[in-house]
């Protein structure tokens, strides 16, 4: 649970989100290995490992030998919600959030130009989904609660770093999810 300001400002940064992502893809890499993957600078790579190292989005992990220093995802899932919304704190999860938004739509559009591709059990699944319904606020809670659960329930079960606990034919699916809320009168009838 993110609840500092600093760090949610330190995770929004697009190189960042690339270093996480690509961990939590191929598992512990050197920041050698990440910059080649990412097309970035050795130097680059290790500066941006060691802010996230320093709000402990990574850790140092064991190498094959003393020279070989490998970083890995401490967590593989983020959430901010329990922030007490500072005027700092909003403005560091906006930035955040709009940046994963604007992410999220990169990934959509790239999945729309491949989908037709795929087998029809990616994409029946997949893409954009909507769902207006009237909830109070604490059903909102609880649906949420539930959806989180969910999901832990197979971040828990398969590390996203730990290629090992992959079943055969999984591929890597993202879930955004955008929840918005209209304004109160809009609710009054």
């Amino acid at each position: 649970m993110l609840d500092d300001p600093l760090a949610i400002r330190a995770m929004a940064h697009p190189v960042r989100l690339d270093l996480q992502g690509l961990l939590g893809k191929e598992g512990p890499l050197t920041a050698a290995d990440a910059a080649r993957r990412l097309g970035i600078s050795q130097a680059l790579a290790s500066h941006h490992l060691r802010q996230l190292a320093k709000y402990d989005f990574v850790e140092p992990a064991p190498g094959k030998d003393n020279r070989e220093r490998p970083w890995r995802l401490v967590s593989t899932s983020q959430s901010w919600r329990d922030l007490e919304l500072t005027p700092e704190a909003s403005a560091a999860a906006d930035v955040l959030e709009q940046l994963m938004a604007e992410r999220a739509l990169g990934n959509l559009a790239d999945w729309q130009q491949r989908r037709t591709d795929e087998d029809r059990v990616w994409w029946e699944n997949s893409g954009i989904v909507y769902t207006g319904i009237y909830l109070t606020g604490d059903e909102l809670a609880e649906l949420e609660e539930k959806i989180s659960a969910l999901l832990l329930q197979y971040v828990d079960e398969r590390p996203i770093d730990d290629k090992s606990t992959r079943p055969p034919g999984s591929r890597l699916v993202g879930f955004t999810r955008i929840v918005t809320v209209s304004p109160a009168e809009d609710a009054e009838t």
